[in-house]
């Protein structure tokens, strides 16, 4: 082993993925974003909305139209066609369902139900080309952090904390970090990805996808906007930290979450954590990382192994977020299911001291459809410390099916809908009374 050519394999790809996913940056705005998003943004900028649009009707389409020659007339012999095309019935029907969906909505054709933008306008409109661009982005550079020995060096110093706490490896850190500093999409992606190596199991990689893939800096900047309590952000992003916290720490140890059965993807993986005797965790961490590294593909296979993630990304997630997101709104939006379930809770949070109960536990369930639906609904709400709670409860949620649960639903993480909507209430029953209490100590 040339020591000095793999330590530099080892820290010029891992320090280049380091800044692009983790290091916070200052947009135009003023706002925090990182690298990639920076760079997504400035994609969008170059294409044009309706380019962007146009691209994403394409995809869209193209996957459902492969989706049925590849899973039901044709297997292909191509393993990355299989992999990406050949898909259970219920995935077949989902696809299809984001092509007629997205082709309505762009054409503006067909009833108002799908195509306003409320509904389908607003997931084809304002989330699909942010997650076209940022899943370029993303898969490209994804293999800068999983390849080269960074996540094996992490991995190391960490576990002693991870696992502990949230019960999970310590090379989630980094996971858990992107989705904090970036992007909740951007969590999900990393994790999927490590479950589908075998480095998670499937309870880990379904515990980090619906507990740390959180709502970015910037998200929360643009919910204080709406709901009108910018002067409050310090406190807002603590109340919401340490909900998240809370969060983090339960769920993992409670069902559904606990239940998952501790399964890797691959047969062949069994990783051991333990540091062995004669090493610390930081010179375990870093033999780990140059063995890695010294393994690690060259720059071609580098390239596909990018590739073959966007179009995993593209192909398979962006039509699961444009069917899934635009049914959820289209709930929400259009027939009182939301307001039914969130009736019986007018008289607790009356008991709790929540003004204006009605109008809140109008907003308790509805972010399981999308994130920015309970702020727009209480922003014309008087009182601030509602408006508080609402918008910080709104935030700790964390599974809109808008964008984070539906990239979930659209991963290969082996999780269904009906145990996403259990872990959305849960998270719910947990952050709430938190939030509420520190709501109180503010108001």
């Amino acid at each position: 082993m040339n020591k000095t050519a793999t330590l530099l394999k080892f820290l010029i790809p891992s320090l280049i993925g380091v800044f692009m996913f983790l290091y916070p940056l200052t947009d135009a705005d003023g706002g925090t974003t990182i690298p990639i998003a920076y760079l997504a943004g400035l994609l969008l900028y170059v294409l044009g909305h309706e380019s962007a649009l146009l691209i994403i009707t394409i995809i869209i389409t193209l996957a459902a139209i492969l989706t049925v020659i590849f899973s039901w007339i044709h297997k292909p012999n191509s393993i990355m066609l299989a992999d990406m095309f050949s898909v259970t019935p219920v995935w077949v029907v989902t696809r299809l369902l984001g092509a007629v969906f997205v082709l309505l909505t762009y054409f503006e054709i067909g009833p108002e139900v799908v195509t306003s933008m409320g509904t389908g306008g607003m997931i084809l409109n304002d989330l699909m080309p942010t997650l076209l661009s940022v899943f370029l982005f993303a898969g490209i550079l994804l293999p800068l952090l999983l390849n080269y020995g960074l996540l094996e060096f992490i991995g190391a110093i960490f576990t002693k904390v991870m696992r502990p706490l949230f019960t999970l490896p310590g090379r989630s850190t980094v996971d858990n970090l992107a989705s904090w500093v970036g992007d909740g999409t951007v969590g999900v992606l990393l994790s999927s990805k490590q479950y589908e190596d075998g480095y998670y199991t499937r309870r880990e990689a379904t515990v980090i996808a619906t507990t740390f893939s959180v709502v970015s800096i910037t998200f929360t900047v643009v919910i204080l906007d709406l709901i009108g309590l910018m002067n409050y952000f310090g406190v807002f992003y603590l109340t919401v930290l340490i909900a998240g916290l809370a969060a983090a720490f339960i769920m993992p140890r409670i069902p559904p979450l606990s239940r998952i059965e501790n399964t890797y993807h691959r047969d062949d993986r069994d990783l051991n954590e333990e540091i062995p005797e004669g090493y610390n965790p930081f010179t375990w961490g870093y033999r780990q990382a140059m063995e890695k590294a010294e393994k690690a593909d060259g720059f071609t296979d580098y390239l596909k192994d990018g590739l073959k993630t966007v179009g995993d990304m593209w192909f398979a997630v962006l039509p699961i977020v444009m069917a899934i997101g635009t049914l959820g709104t289209i709930v929400a939006e259009y027939t009182p299911v939301f307001t039914w379930i969130g009736a019986p809770f007018v008289p607790l949070l009356e008991l709790v001291g929540i003004e204006e109960a009605q109008a809140a536990s109008e907003t308790l369930f509805i972010g399981f459809t999308d994130m920015f639906l309970p702020a727009i609904l209480i922003e014309t709400v008087a009182s601030d410390m509602t408006r508080f709670v609402v918008g910080a409860l709104s935030i700790t949620q964390l599974i809109y099916l808008s964008e984070v649960g539906g990239v979930i639903l659209g991963s290969k993480i082996p999780i269904g809908l009906g145990k996403l909507f259990i872990i959305f209430l849960l998270r719910t029953a947990i952050t709430l009374p938190i939030i509420i209490a520190i709501a109180h100590i503010v108001f």
